[in-house]
């Protein structure tokens, strides 16, 4: 009998093929005017038997770019150049979201419009890097946003959404974990603010549930899913209380209603035990609609998170890199395919669609 991980899933409108997901990877890739390149296409078609692909982080405004050769969701150029690739996925059988991005402090001014200072809750830079072609370098300090310029954030994530719509996505996923704008509004180690978007709880997630009131009210909370980090400190970002501050941003999201959250369990790509803890499971009760498991999982642990009832879908990053054929190489028990580390990111072909597949 097959195993519930790669039945069919029902996920608001859309079936699914499976319930494994190909998480969002940034391969800094794009073309000039952070156009999605024409390969894109062929990169995500060959990953099409994942039951979702959540394509690449894409900024929603110029001031949302915090890496060299990402790719943009906020100009018709950009909408154009992302149609080509939801076509080429479509065409092979697959369903694609697109994840919305806003990297707030994460980010260099050399990146920016006119050299302009990041954006952030707060005047605080952050202790990571960067990626600006000839390796990694220190972000810039950014300043704290204005409190008027908080509505043209929110609206510029609702854009984001209709041109990811207009763009043929099957829906957008809002990137709220990993240290970037959202993220950094709910953590009280980057927000320091003392107005309606600092403080309390429940005043660091305001910008979360608007955010996702207004893009859900723009495509449909069908179309949407939310990603979450609980642990730290990713992008020097760590919050006092975690699961304080998780539980009330989930009973948020709960209110409004997104299709999905795809939840970071522990420190992305590194460790799924953390200090503090964060209790995950409680989290899930939480919340009526799917749940996605994301970090440090192989397909064994993925199949038993599905069996237990710990996780409605299962999100799979750099395996997909190495493995186009990742569904098929779990559901065999064939082995996976190592990753060269040295094309992750930027470059061209190699490392990006060269990959082999199973005979």
């Amino acid at each position: 009998m097959t195993h519930p991980l790669f039945q069919k899933f029902r996920l608001g409108q859309l079936e699914l093929a499976n319930r494994v997901v190909m998480a969002p990877l940034t391969r800094n890739r794009a073309e000039p005017g952070n156009v999605a390149a024409r390969m894109t296409a062929e990169y995500y078609a060959q990953r099409a038997s994942a039951g979702l692909i959540v394509a690449e982080g894409s900024q929603v405004s110029p001031m949302g770019q915090g890496y060299l050769a990402t790719p943009g969701i906020h100009s018709p150029e950009q909408v154009a150049a992302w149609k080509v690739v939801t076509d080429a996925v479509h065409q092979a059988g697959g369903r694609i979201f697109l994840q919305l991005w806003h990297v707030g402090r994460v980010s260099h001014t050399s990146l920016l419009p006119g050299g302009a200072a990041p954006l952030a809750p707060s005047a605080v830079t952050a202790n990571t890097k960067t990626y600006l072609g000839q390796g990694f370098e220190a972000v810039s300090t950014p300043r704290a946003l204005e409190l008027s310029e908080i509505p043209g954030i929110v609206d510029d994530f609702r854009k984001g959404a209709a041109n990811a719509r207009a763009a043929g996505f099957d829906g957008v996923e809002i990137h709220a974990a990993n240290g970037y704008l959202i993220d950094q509004f709910m953590k009280d180690g980057a927000n320091k603010r003392d107005d309606a978007y600092g403080g309390s709880i429940d005043n660091r997630t305001r910008l979360l549930a608007e955010v996702a009131s207004a893009v859900c009210a723009e495509i449909g909370r069908d179309r949407v899913g939310v990603r979450l980090s609980p642990a730290g400190p990713i992008n020097d970002c760590a919050d006092s209380a975690p699961q304080a501050l998780f539980e009330l941003a989930v009973d948020k999201l709960e209110a409004v209603g997104p299709v999905y959250i795809h939840m970071i369990e522990g420190i992305t790509g590194q460790t799924r035990t953390t200090d503090p803890a964060v209790d995950f499971a409680a989290l899930k009760k939480r919340y009526s609609g799917v749940y996605m498991a994301n970090n440090c999982l192989d397909g064994e642990a993925a199949q038993v998170a599905i069996t237990d009832g710990r996780a409605d879908l299962v999100s799979f990053g750099r395996a997909f890199i190495s493995n186009p054929d990742l569904v098929r190489r779990l559901q065999s028990g064939a082995e996976l395919a190592p990753l060269n580390r040295e094309t992750l990111y930027g470059g061209g072909a190699q490392g990006y669609t060269d990959y082999p597949v199973l005979p």
